[in-house]
């Protein structure tokens, strides 16, 4: 399409006839390495690292195969928190029950940041969203369900449809995988439809999707939604992984967090997000006892992949040769 510069050839599955077969493969090694990973690793690191794993997929669906930088996106993962903490732990509602109300408290309030975001485009959209989730950052502050600055503490777990015990850290890290899976089902669904084509339209050229007749404003807006939802399940998930709710979860610095696990990753890949936020939660957890900043870490492996890894560490791969005859697609 026009408004592209400096394309990256690509070959589809259908070029190299084995390709469909070892992406398969390495779909079926991946989900065995995440069954028994837990035997290995601490649960608790891994189940923290799918949320954010699911979270920052969520974003990309909106920044890469929409193109619409979102500074916002903590609003909708804090949010769904904070409405599952407070529907669990003050409702008594089961955690699936909580779980749900969070994700459609997470679609609302995409459905009303979204449909006054659209009317601008770029860095002003980016700023409104940013505007709009530090209201809602303020609402949290203040609001008396929310409990201030103290959060949402003691949240139970609970019994999963009534059976299943959460309260055990293996059956709540195999709820938490099924739930990443589910949702990375879902995302992977909605970009391979007509509308995720036509989203991948928009981004390449709105005026040319504009000319051809869609309402390039209900397409944003439903990615938008959808982008929410899927970060309000990460955000819900997590409030009953670690039994808590509090401002981290909705303050800015959550969005650029976000942001960095994407860029890093590979914008526009359904992998890259997951690699991203994979290191990122990686460098926190395991420099946390250290003396040396770890935001300084973060800030210099970004630095470093900014400036040889243009395209993120996954994008990168599925640019070379090896990534194109696996059938991988990169995007410019």
């Amino acid at each position: 399409m026009a408004g592209r510069s400096d394309p990256i050839p690509t070959e589809t599955v259908a070029a190299h006839p084995q390709a469909g077969r070892i992406q398969l493969a390495l779909v079926v090694l991946a989900l065995v390495a995440l069954l028994i990973v837990p035997h290995v690793l601490y649960p608790i690191f891994l189940m923290k690292l799918l949320c954010f794993a699911l979270f920052a997929s969520a974003f990309n669906l909106l920044l890469g195969y929409t193109g619409l930088l979102s500074f916002g996106h903590a609003a909708f993962f804090g949010g769904a928190a904070y409405f599952t903490a407070h529907a669990v732990k003050e409702w008594g509602w089961p955690p699936e029950a909580g779980v749900a109300l969070g994700v459609a408290g997470a679609a609302l309030l995409g459905l009303v940041m979204g449909a006054i975001a659209i009317r601008r485009q770029g860095i002003y959209f980016a700023m409104i969203t940013l505007a709009l989730a530090q209201m809602f950052f303020f609402f949290c502050l203040q609001a008396r369900f929310t409990h201030g600055e103290d959060g949402i503490q003691s949240v139970p777990r609970g019994h999963l449809f009534g059976v299943i015990d959460l309260s055990q850290t293996m059956n709540m890290y195999y709820f938490v995988l099924a739930v990443f899976l589910i949702g990375l089902l879902v995302i992977w669904r909605f970009v391979n439809s007509p509308f995720g084509m036509i989203l991948k339209s928009i981004r390449e050229n709105e005026q040319r999707a504009i000319s051809l007749g869609y309402s390039v404003a209900r397409y944003k807006l439903g990615a938008f939604v959808m982008s929410a939802a899927l970060a309000g399940l990460a955000g819900g998930v997590k409030a009953l992984v670690f039994q808590f709710a509090t401002l981290t979860d909705v303050a800015w610095q959550m969005s650029g967090e976000v942001i960095l696990m994407t860029l890093l990753g590979g914008i526009g890949t359904l992998f890259g997000p997951i690699v991203g936020a994979g290191l990122v939660v990686s460098l926190q957890n395991y420099l946390a006892t250290s003396d040396f900043p770890v935001t300084i870490i973060t800030g210099v492996v970004f630095m470093i992949c900014v400036l040889l890894f243009r395209r993120g560490l996954v994008g990168e791969f599925f640019a070379t040769k090896i990534g194109r005859k696996l059938g991988f697609r990169a995007q410019s």
